[in-house]
């Protein structure tokens, strides 16, 4: 937003031309829920990211999978995103999808553009929703004010789409199910946040610590959201797949702390 004046002097480094081939395979354990020639889902641990970037070049989902693959990864989007078709920010846990070969990268991004890529997520809002389930339609672009943000917006945005339905209520927070209809960066979380309803422990978006996260920050460490399912048809072998993460521990610990399954065994809590 800096207005340039006449004698201005401006300098500034590009580490991603400087850096980018230095992205090397490290030897870092994946919990891998699918693999064959052409795909590869993982469930992606909450605190991990996902491609390297500025200040975090090392211990990424794509270091660990290009040690793990090898040279057998899409290159479509290049040296620092190899394999990597969808995204999910650092601090939510999941399953995440892996394009071993071009030609699968293509036909599944194909899927997501056409909104035929199931992804639903579950998480934990502050509040009770005014309306149990609907669809929350609004354009996310950037953040005029905060650049490292996302926000509703009407300038310089894309159309945002994201179904969700409530699962059970707590005394101020609500446990809610989310499709994605389409994939904007921290869709979820500026979604819940424009209803007033900021996801737990979302301490970009949120709207100032309840005193239950603060009491749960240690077990929190981020947002309260996991990617729970995956639906794609395979794109080489047209076969129609489907995956399912049991939530983290971290999850269900918030889950019992609330009562919201108050009643239920341990077994029973960690399949909802």
């Amino acid at each position: 937003n800096y207005v340039v004046r006449p004698g201005d002097v401006i300098r500034f480094v590009m580490p991603y031309r400087r850096r980018g081939l230095e992205i090397l395979p490290q030897d870092i354990p994946l919990e891998i829920v699918y693999e064959d020639d052409d795909v590869l889902v993982v469930n992606k641990p909450k605190g991990m990211v996902v491609h390297p970037a500025v200040g975090n070049y090392t211990g990424t989902l794509v270091n660990a999978i290009m040690y793990h693959c090898g040279d057998s990864l899409s290159s479509i989007n290049g040296v620092i995103r190899p394999g990597i078709v969808h995204r999910i920010d650092k601090d939510t846990s999941g399953l995440l999808i892996i394009a071993k070969t071009d030609e699968a990268h293509v036909g599944l991004a194909e899927q997501i553009k056409e909104h035929s890529f199931l992804r639903e997520y579950e998480g934990v809002a502050v509040g009770k929703l005014k309306t149990p389930s609907g669809v929350i339609d609004k354009p996310i672009g950037r953040n005029e004010k905060d650049r490292k943000k996302m926000a509703v917006t009407e300038k310089n945005s894309k159309n945002a789409i994201t179904e969700y339905e409530t699962l059970a209520e707590a005394v101020g927070f609500s446990y809610v199910k989310f499709r994605l209809k389409t994939g904007r960066t921290h869709q979820i979380r500026v979604h819940m946040a424009s209803l007033g309803h900021p996801l737990i422990g979302d301490t970009v978006y949120g709207g100032g610590k309840t005193k239950f996260e603060i009491a749960n920050e240690s077990v929190l460490q981020g947002q309260c959201l996991h990617a729970r399912r995956i639906g794609f048809v395979h794109p080489i072998t047209k076969k129609e797949l489907y995956f399912e993460s049991p939530l983290p521990d971290y999850f269900v610990t918030m889950l019992k702390k609330l009562d919201i399954c108050e009643g239920q065994t341990d077994t029973e809590l960690s399949e909802i």
